[in-house]
């Protein structure tokens, strides 16, 4: 796996393998895409998938240029498109020119789960920080996976923004205490900016958590939900 993180958003974007296939998957693609994709090159990886947690403009920057390169099918929440088709205005915002992105080729779906090689990744709907987020859930096909990429739902220490079009704080902290704690606690968290975590350090400590009782066990029935 590798990560990769740029001016000006300093976002995460990665690339994760399968050892013995080398067919890998792209997610998030920003600014940093370039670097990724070489990589990837020099790794001898092939990108069968674009993957994206949402659609603000700091994880979608980059997807024009991975489907130029790579001509694999690209994948959103429907409930995201809304952002993603205006990331041109999104990005003058901060003063930036950004050009219009590529279609959408396969909106998630319940259940779905994607593959790669070896691999196999769940799609968690984790909406909060914006309409569409979701989480994704890689590991070995056949088993539930402790790797979880979570956009920005979840954070080393704190937790999306919710002041945005489309976010809603009660409806993040949901999405984090029934869908991602339930994962476990040994579930490595890999955010879109900053350093990665754990479930069970962001169940024990992170501040925006325990204040909402979020330390307490989660509930049985958000089991691996896939929303």
């Amino acid at each position: 796996m590798e990560s990769q993180a740029v001016a000006p958003f300093y976002k995460n974007g990665f690339v994760v393998g399968c050892e013995a296939t080398k067919e890998a998957v792209l997610i998030d693609p920003g600014d940093e895409v370039a670097s990724l994709l070489a990589f990837a090159d020099r790794g001898g990886l092939t990108i069968r998938h674009i993957l994206l947690t949402h659609a603000h403009v700091d994880h979608v920057t980059g997807v024009a240029a991975a489907k130029r390169a790579l001509g694999v099918p690209i994948y959103l929440h429907q409930d995201d498109l809304f952002l993603y088709e205006h990331v041109v205005e999104m990005g003058a915002m901060f003063g930036l020119t950004v050009e219009s992105q590529p279609p959408i080729d396969i909106f998630y779906a319940p259940a779905q789960q994607i593959t790669f090689g070896t691999y196999a990744v769940r799609v968690h709907h984790t909406p909060g920080h914006c309409p569409g987020g979701v989480c994704l859930q890689i590991g070995k096909t056949g088993t539930s996976g402790t790797d979880l990429f979570v956009g920005d739902t979840l954070f080393a220490g704190a937790i999306g923004r919710t002041d945005l079009p489309g976010a809603d704080y009660d409806t993040l902290i949901a999405s984090i205490r029934d869908v991602l704690f339930p994962l476990g606690d040994a579930c490595v968290v890999y955010p879109g900016h900053g350093s990665n975590t754990t479930i069970g350090e962001e169940r024990r400590n992170n501040p925006f958590l325990q204040s909402q009782g979020c330390s307490l066990a989660p509930r049985a029935e958000g089991l691996c939900a896939t929303r």
